[in-house]
C-alpha cells in the first residue's frame, strides 16, 4: 500500500508564500514521477508542477518564475514553494506520484487526500 500525505496549505495573503509537501510511504520499488496538482471550485483538476525520476521539472505557464518544485529523492518527499501567490491560485493542491509498488508490479498512480490554499486579503 502506497500513501502519499501532503501538508503545508493554509490561508495567505496576495503576493504571500506557502510551502507544500508530500511524503510518499508504504511499499514503494521505485517512483517514475512526482507531481502537484490542484483543483479550484468548479474547475477541473490541473497540473502544477512535476518532477520526474531524472530530476527534470516543468512547471504550468502560469506558475513559472513564481512556483518552484524539489525533492529528497533518499526520503521520497517532494516540496512545492509558492512565492507571489495570487488570488487565482486558491484552490486544493494534491500531490501525485506515478509509483511502481513491487520490482513486478506497473507503475499505478497515487494521489494524496490534498490540502487549502487560500489567497485572501
Amino acid at each position: 500500500q502506497v500513501q502519499l500525505v501532503e501538508s503545508g496549505g493554509g490561508l495567505v495573503q496576495p503576493g504571500g508564500s506557502l510551502r507544500l509537501s508530500c511524503a510518499a510511504s508504504g511499499s514503494i520499488f521505485s517512483i517514475n514521477s512526482m507531481g502537484w496538482y490542484r483543483q479550484a471550485p468548479a474547475k477541473q483538476r490541473e497540473l502544477v508542477a512535476i518532477i520526474t525520476n531524472g530530476g527534470s521539472t516543468n512547471y504550468a505557464d502560469s506558475v513559472k518564475g513564481r512556483f518552484t518544485m524539489s525533492r529528497d529523492k533518499a526520503r521520497n518527499t517532494v516540496s512545492l514553494q509558492m512565492n507571489g501567490l495570487l488570488p487565482e491560485d486558491t484552490a486544493v493542491y494534491y500531490c501525485h506520484g506515478r509509483i511502481q509498488p513491487g520490482p513486478l508490479a506497473p507503475p499505478d498512480d497515487y494521489w494524496g487526500q490534498g490540502t487549502q490554499v487560500t489567497v485572501s486579503s
